[in-house]
C-alpha cells in the first residue's frame, strides 16, 4: 500500500469514526450542541480528502452503486452540516431537539458507499 492510499484509507475510517461520534452524541443527547456541529464538519472534512485521495488513486469515475451513493453522501454530509450550523446560528429550540433524526438518516446514507467501497477493496474491485 502506498502512502496516497493510507492516507486515504486513514482519512476515512476517521471520517466514519468523527461522524459516528458527532451523529449519536447528538442522537443520544437529543439536542444539537455545538461539539457536535465539530464532528460533523470535522467528518466531512476527513470524507472529502480521502474521497478525493482515492479518486485520484482510480484514475477514473466508474458509474457504479459506490460511486453514487458516494456523490448522494458526501453532498448530504454537507447539507447536514451546513443546516446544523444554521440551525444552532439562529438559536431554534424546535430545530436542536429535532435535528438528530435528519443525522441519523444522512448517517445511514453515508454507510452505504463507506461499506460498498470496503466490500469492493477487500474483493480487489477498487
Amino acid at each position: 500500500m502506498g502512502k496516497t492510499e493510507a492516507l486515504a484509507v486513514v482519512a476515512i475510517n476517521m471520517a466514519l469514526l468523527c461522524y459516528t461520534v458527532g451523529v449519536w452524541g447528538e442522537h443520544l443527547a437529543r439536542r444539537l450542541q455545538g461539539w457536535h456541529l465539530l464532528f460533523f464538519w470535522t467528518g466531512f472534512s476527513l470524507d472529502t480528502l480521502g474521497t478525493t485521495l482515492m479518486g485520484r488513486l482510480a484514475g477514473s469515475f466508474q458509474l457504479n452503486i459506490h460511486a453514487v451513493t458516494g456523490v448522494v453522501a458526501i453532498v448530504l454530509m454537507l447539507v447536514h452540516a451546513l443546516w446544523a450550523t444554521i440551525v444552532l446560528l439562529r438559536r431554534d429550540e424546535h430545530a436542536i431537539r429535532n435535528f438528530h433524526k435528519f443525522s441519523t438518516a444522512v448517517w445511514g446514507i453515508w454507510l452505504i458507499p463507506f461499506l460498498t467501497g470496503m466490500f469492493l477493496a477487500m474483493i480487489g474491485g477498487m
